[in-house]
């Protein structure tokens, strides 16, 4: 094998792999761990919410960093920084969750920056798209089985949790300790800090660039809809006759991995903006919002074809978005924009909890998740673009 799927990629996606696994498994405890001791969906909103608001916050200065001093450097600093927060977990409340989600949010800046720009120098243009599709795919799989374990250690208790969080801190660091990544595109130290890369000027860009503009845009509000579905699915599912949301994000993560590894061919690499493409994908996503709002009032059939629909949504957003945008931007300014890019896919996570906690306890899951539904349809009118004005 060779390109996006040689043996070198492979050990990537494999440290990807290792280290969202604790995510996988976090995603549920944390919302029942809370449920169980009286806080509200604002409250856990925000513990949940933290951990992506954090990584919005860093992911800037990460593409900065890396850029400066190489991914590989950064990686080890950054994987003993989260080996840290994992085993911090089982020895605290509520309180020590909201540190440890803000520890994670850092080093998950840093590792998914280091290892998405080193896929993208390391790869030839053609293999790009693959490259992304398949850090993408690999940081999902977790979530297939992830869940069902997750419902497993909540009912064996937490002396588990603990070996579980120590186990999977000890073997991402020693995979990753041994990672490397040799880039086709040389670049030296001296060049880098050349380019005299501010971060804090880079921001206008998010408005002043159309191509970043569009493509923000579009990720922070089905971000937005992904957040909200991590965070309250597994309060939400206990509403829905026969709903389990172990099974629910276990679908939904399937379809992801399965979506990214048959589609990732079909995700355009070519630098140019396919309108109709991404209208269809923001329409999936608007009528996977609407499917699991429906699940409240018509069951669980609905509930599941929503993880089904949404599973298909975040396998064709991300990856399209993103390997538009390492096409469109400039080349001495790319990793920062992308680090910027990749932060409002963090902020709208976060903001589906912050923001869509409150909405929930003011209303109901099944309202909430109607919000999301039109956030969907607006951003079908959003992605047109007329053929003639298309990049």
């Amino acid at each position: 094998m060779k390109g996006a799927m040689s043996w070198p990629f492979l050990r990537l996606y494999l440290l990807v792999l290792l280290y969202f696994s604790a995510n996988a498994i976090l995603n549920v405890i944390i919302p029942l761990q809370g449920g169980a001791l009286g806080a509200t969906n604002t409250t856990i909103g925000v513990i949940m919410g933290a951990y992506l608001f954090t990584t919005m916050f860093f992911r800037p200065w990460a593409g900065h960093i890396i850029q400066e001093h190489g991914p590989i450097k950064v990686l080890h600093i950054i994987l003993v920084v989260n080996g840290i927060a994992l085993i911090l977990y089982p020895f605290t409340g509520l309180g020590g969750y909201l540190i440890a989600r803000m520890m994670q949010g850092v080093s998950t800046a840093f590792f998914s920056m280091a290892l998405q720009i080193g896929i993208i120098d390391a790869l030839p243009e053609e293999d790009r798209s693959q490259g992304i599709s398949l850090y993408s795919l690999f940081s999902y799989i977790p979530g297939i089985l992830g869940p069902i374990l997750a419902l497993s250690i909540w009912q064996q208790g937490m002396d588990l949790f603990m070996v579980v969080m120590v186990g999977i801190a000890i073997i991402t660091g020693l995979v990753g300790f041994n990672i490397k990544i040799e880039s086709k595109k040389e670049q030296s130290r001296s060049t880098a800090i050349d380019q005299n890369a501010n971060v804090l000027s880079s921001f206008r860009e998010l408005v002043k660039n159309p191509f970043l503009f569009k493509c923000s845009v579009l990720m922070l509000t089905a971000s937005i809809v992904f957040g909200a579905v991590t965070t309250f699915v597994p309060l939400y599912a206990k509403e829905i006759e026969r709903g389990n949301a172990g099974l629910y994000l276990m679908l939904q993560a399937a379809v992801v991995v399965i979506g990214r590894f048959t589609l990732r061919k079909r995700i355009p690499s070519d630098g140019k903006w396919h309108p109709v493409f991404m209208m269809g994908a923001m329409f999936i996503l608007a009528l996977a919002s609407y499917s699991i709002s429906f699940a409240s009032r018509e069951g669980a059939i609905f509930f599941y074809l929503g993880a089904f629909l949404m599973g298909i949504a975040q396998a064709l957003i991300y990856p399209t978005l993103t390997t538009y945008l390492s096409f469109v931007l400039e080349q001495n300014n790319r990793n920062i924009l992308l680090g910027l890019f990749i932060a409002m896919a963090d902020l709208g996570v976060s903001l589906g909890g912050i923001i869509m906690g409150p909405i929930a306890d003011i209303s109901s899951y099944s309202f909430m998740y109607g919000i999301c539904s039109v956030l969907g349809l607006l951003m079908v009118l959003f992605a047109y673009e007329k053929r003639e004005n298309a990049h």
